[in-house]
């Protein structure tokens, strides 16, 4: 359970604080900026690996969950409750948003800029990347006390990139709280699917590229 509330916890502070300064910068006229966006979540990122990491992993995405069960770093049994605990706390941030904030119509959901594939593509490959930073740098003992840092920093460049295209979700918790509660579902297929096939790559690749007796399968 101390893993699942960490999950939860982690989500909402992810969700809250990306989200949020989504609609602060709708509201106040740009104050945060494209670039404070990408910054504000790359950081949330990187905190919540430093802090949470040591009790759940700090996976704060289903993708990520996913990915790691299918290199044995995630017990099957146990995937369903931190999907189950990362939506919860997605959705339970955007509410507090919606609260905060009821005017506003998208509460930062992810919406493709163009067309669906275009975005779809996007979102699988910078998952992708996104993942195998995760896998290379966190299951490597020499990298590993810069997770945080790497997987932050990914974060914030995929954000600060693809974000005015895709969202740069990367993460189906982080959309499906901001969807589900403002009604924006027309295109939630897209930013479910496409990260965990991003993922699910990466932990291939991963597995390709290093030594099976190097790999720290230990099992949550």
């Amino acid at each position: 359970m101390r893993a699942y509330l960490a999950e939860c916890i982690g989500t909402y502070a992810l969700v809250f604080c990306g989200t949020g300064a989504i609609i602060i910068n709708d509201i106040s006229n740009g104050t945060i900026g494209h670039q404070g966006i990408a910054i504000t979540f790359g950081a949330i990122v990187m905190v919540m690996i430093y802090a949470l990491a040591p009790i759940s992993g700090a996976h704060i995405n289903p993708a990520v969950s996913i990915s790691f069960t299918f290199t044995k770093h995630l017990n099957f049994k146990n995937l369903a409750s931190y999907c189950i605990a990362q939506i919860t706390g997605a959705l339970l941030a955007s509410l507090s948003l919606a609260f905060l904030f009821p005017t506003h119509q998208t509460l930062g959901t992810t919406l493709p800029y163009e067309s669906w594939q275009q975005s779809f593509l996007l979102e699988i490959i910078l998952t992708y990347f996104l993942m195998l930073v995760i896998l290379m740098v966190g299951q490597n003992r020499h990298t590993q006390p810069f997770t945080g840092v790497a997987v932050g920093a990914t974060v914030l460049l995929e954000a600060m990139f693809a974000g005015p295209i895709t969202g740069a979700s990367m993460n189906p918790a982080r959309s499906i709280g901001p969807a589900l509660v403002s009604g924006q579902l027309h295109a939630l297929w897209v930013y479910i699917i496409a990260p965990i096939l991003g993922a699910l790559l990466a932990a291939v690749t991963w597995q390709l590229l290093t030594e099976k007796s190097s790999r720290k399968n230990i099992t949550i």
